[in-house]
């Protein structure tokens, strides 16, 4: 175990705050989990407030998302109880809302992260809402927070622009030694298979991958409230649900390239788990995409996401010295985590 990091005590209660948890499967709740799992590992006292266990209801249009209704009494009890050293609020939601309030209320410091791109989800569902009013209302929520983290540094520029302070990098990382090459993997279809993975939501243009004329077979591993009537739309592709643990790995090694066609996503911590599994990449080059892989030669990114498939598929052919593999054990989730961990103690400062 790596000794004390300069300026965090060696045992810190942690209370992470979650409007986003299972049985959701989408990169917030996996990356929160292997937070706390790392954390664990470093010695510190990890405990989460979820949904689980609370009455919910669904969220409006995206009913899998379920909000605690009236949750504050039990939060600020347990949140007494606990008596965390510190408070991550990791979500926008009804229990990110009362723990922000109730720490306000208290003087307890808090961080929060920002991990969804709620100006571009509101105005792919609520068109009649104006795309600032919702970033003045982020502005409101993040403000009083002592470290307001996001995954990257374009990201961090752009929040920035936008009139967030206290921002901080938090990256994300991938486990390689669950997501892993599988021998013998393989998937009864056509070869090339195109894979998507993920929530199967209009926010993520899924529909701009299914439109693709490519050969072999298209594949999405995911569910949301957008998947029924995109399997109506496209019966040749194949739509296999949510997936996790072993089937997960399978389905990505077993397949030929990784389809990323999300333009807002501000992470995509598929595409780091496709690369481990050996997958090279097809993306738009957008924030996400770009500062995940940048230029490194594990992916093709084109604004025709057609070229950018094949090219990715010539990739997987014949692929160089530099391999998806490679690329992804370049970033481990203990680096992340030691991220995390010097964020939670910062004072605000700089923006």
């Amino acid at each position: 175990m790596p000794g004390p990091i300069p300026g965090v005590a060696a045992h810190l209660k942690i209370l992470i705050v979650t409007d986003a948890w299972k049985p959701q499967v989408n990169g917030v709740v996996r990356t929160l989990e292997v937070l706390g799992e790392d954390l664990a590992a470093l010695g510190h006292i990890v405990r989460y407030a979820t949904p689980e266990g609370r009455f919910t209801v669904g969220l409006p249009t995206y009913r899998e998302i379920r909000l605690a209704v009236f949750p504050r009494t039990r939060l600020e009890r347990e949140i007494r109880d606990f008596a965390p050293d510190a408070v991550h609020i990791a979500t926008e939601g009804t229990l990110g809302m009362s723990a922000r309030s109730i720490c306000l209320k208290h003087g307890i410091a808090f961080s929060t992260s920002f991990h969804t791109r709620f100006p571009e989800y509101v105005r792919a569902r609520f068109t009649w809402i104006p795309e600032e009013l919702v970033y003045r209302w982020l502005r409101w929520f993040h403000g009083p927070a002592t470290a307001m983290m996001v995954a990257t540094e374009s990201l961090r520029r752009e929040m920035a622009a936008h009139g967030f302070t206290n921002l901080r990098i938090w990256s994300r990382g991938v486990d390689v030694d669950h997501f892993h090459p599988m021998a013998g993997a393989k998937l009864p279809y056509e070869g090339p298979i195109w894979l998507y993975v993920g929530r199967v939501a209009v926010e993520k243009n899924i529909e701009a991958f299914l439109a693709l004329d490519l050969p072999g077979t298209k594949v999405v591993v995911g569910d949301g409230p957008a998947r029924g009537a995109l399997e109506a739309k496209y019966p040749q592709a194949e739509f296999l649900g949510t997936q996790s643990g072993e089937d997960l790995v399978r389905a990505y090694t077993a397949s030929s390239v990784f389809v990323f066609p999300s333009r807002t996503d501000t992470f995509g911590l598929v595409l780091l788990e496709a690369l481990a599994c050996g997958l090279p990449v097809a993306a738009y080059p957008v924030q996400g995409p770009l500062d995940v892989v940048g230029g490194a030669p594990v992916a093709a990114l084109n604004q025709d996401l057609k070229t950018a498939c094949l090219a990715a598929l010539d990739i997987a052919r014949h692929p160089g010295p530099v391999t998806p593999r490679s690329f992804a054990e370049a970033h481990s989730w203990r680096a992340c985590t030691l991220q995390f961990l010097r964020n939670i103690i910062v004072e605000p400062d700089e923006a």
